[in-house]
C-alpha cells in the first residue's frame, strides 16, 4: 500500500491538541480538531479553528488522488460547506 500524506499523519498525529495549519494561500490559523481518522489512504477530520472565526466548523478531507490535504469551512447559517483551500503543512501550535 503507498504510503499516507504527510500533512495528514502530521495532524492525526498532533490533535487533539491544536495544531497549525498552512495553507495553499500562505493563510495561517490555529485548529483543534475533534476526530481524524483514515480509512486506508483516504484521510478525514472535523474540527474548529481557535484564533478567529470560531464559530464556524472546518472539515479535512482528502483529494480524490490522495496527494493533497483540502480545508472546508461551514459557518453559522450556511447551508453547505465552502472550499477555504489545500492545507500544505501542519505542526503543534504553541502552547
Amino acid at each position: 500500500m503507498p504510503d499516507l500524506n504527510p500533512v495528514a499523519k502530521r495532524i492525526h498525529n498532533v490533535q487533539p491538541r491544536p495544531v497549525r495549519l498552512e495553507l495553499a494561500d500562505g493563510e495561517v490559523g490555529v485548529f483543534e480538531f475533534t476526530s481524524t481518522e483514515f480509512f486506508q489512504r483516504e484521510f478525514r477530520g472535523e474540527g474548529a479553528r481557535t484564533d478567529e472565526d470560531a464559530e464556524a466548523d472546518f472539515r479535512l478531507i482528502s483529494s480524490e488522488d490522495y496527494e493533497r490535504i483540502l480545508l472546508g469551512r461551514s459557518g453559522p447559517g450556511d447551508d453547505d460547506w465552502s472550499m477555504v483551500g489545500e492545507v500544505v503543512a501542519a505542526e503543534r501550535a504553541e502552547d
